[in-house]
């Protein structure tokens, strides 16, 4: 027998069990509602410790001192970075970058089949060759070292690593550089503090004699300096206590660039 109604008990069904499952899920909203937080994410508290110690100033490596203890197989898997840019075969390809091979002794923007910018074949007219330090200097950040150079390498800013890229590149080359003589004071300068490689003075020595004019005759007179005067580590000139050691004595730092990855 035909049940006329079938049509409207599958329509109720159907529709009681929507109703249902909208319920089901405006009851579970209600028991489990979940209230975002104002901020998100955690609040960690970092306190840095304090510390007494001045930074360590990146001052020009005495390569003669560095050179002959760097570890140039460290120096290879770091340029490793470098060579989706450049090869460093002797006789290889250019690519992004110039070919490396030899670089460290070579004028900047001179490597035959490159097309160098303008910024690097203008520095190449004002500098011989690519030196240690030069090279130091370029890969630690070439943009900031050579304005408007092709090389957008970040640069490498550990000093370590750059003092052992270059040992490595120094022996990528048919007739490497020759190390120069270590410089021991050039060493100290090197690593003194932040403070030393500004200038400052060290500290007065008690006891000290400091030249001063004599009255007459010409010629200078040594007296007994007061408390404060500073040590025989430095010299007088008519202004003033000149340093004549330590970081004040060391070379000044060569302007226009500062180094980053391999050069271009």
């Amino acid at each position: 027998m035909k049940d006329d109604l079938l049509g409207n008990k599958i329509f109720g069904a159907v529709t009681g069990t929507l109703l249902l499952l909208f319920g089901l899920r405006q009851a579970s909203e209600m028991i489990f509602a979940t209230h975002p937080p104002a901020k998100p994410g955690y609040h960690i508290a970092v306190v840095e410790a304090a510390s007494d110690a001045a930074p360590v100033a990146d001052t020009p490596p005495d390569w003669g001192t560095v050179l002959p203890t760097a570890d140039a197989a460290a120096g290879a898997t770091v340029a490793g970075k470098c060579k989706s840019c450049h090869n460093f075969d002797n006789g290889g390809p250019n690519q992004t970058g110039p070919n490396l091979w030899g670089v460290i002794g070579r004028k900047p923007g001179s490597h035959p089949g490159f097309a160098y910018s303008a910024a690097m074949t203008g520095f190449g007219a004002k500098l011989p060759a690519w030196d240690f330090q030069h090279v130091y200097e370029f890969i630690a950040g070439p943009q900031a070292y050579l304005d408007g150079t092709k090389m957008s390498f970040v640069g490498l800013k550990q000093r370590q690593d750059r003092i052992n890229v270059i040992a490595w590149l120094r022996t990528q080359s048919s007739s490497p550089v020759a190390i120069p003589a270590a410089n021991p004071a050039g060493a100290a300068a090197a690593t003194a503090p932040a403070g030393a490689a500004a200038g400052t003075a060290p500290a007065p020595a008690p006891n000290t004699v400091a030249a001063t004019p004599a009255s007459a005759g010409g010629g200078t007179k040594p007296v007994a300096a007061p408390a404060g005067t500073p040590s025989n580590d430095q010299t007088a000139s008519p202004t003033g206590v000149t340093p004549n050691i330590g970081a004040a004595a060391a070379p000044t730092k060569v302007t226009n660039e500062a180094p980053g990855g391999p050069p271009k």
